[in-house]
């Protein structure tokens, strides 16, 4: 048991076989997320293909993770920044 457990950095004893169990899930995880995110682009790519502007998709998806009340609040403020710069 003894030989299973190494000095961690912080001078406490660290469970190899934990240690190396709890990297490869975050690399299990890592290879997932880069194919969720290849799946996104492929999803993009095809939405422009289809005449659909990528970024104008990202807007509504980052608005639509917002409360309503959250949403409605930054557009004020950009109204009333935008009217003091002349911009409207």
């Amino acid at each position: 048991m003894a030989e299973e457990r190494g000095e961690g950095m912080g001078g406490g004893q660290v469970a190899a076989d934990e240690l190396r169990l709890l990297i490869e899930r975050a690399e299990r995880l890592e290879e997932e997320k880069k194919g969720i995110t290849d799946d996104i682009k492929d999803v993009f790519s095809e939405a422009k293909s289809r005449g659909y502007d990528g970024k104008a998709m990202k807007k509504i998806m980052a608005i639509r993770k917002k409360k309503r009340e959250e949403y409605q609040e930054e557009e004020a403020i950009l109204e009333v920044y935008m009217q003091a710069l002349g911009m409207i």
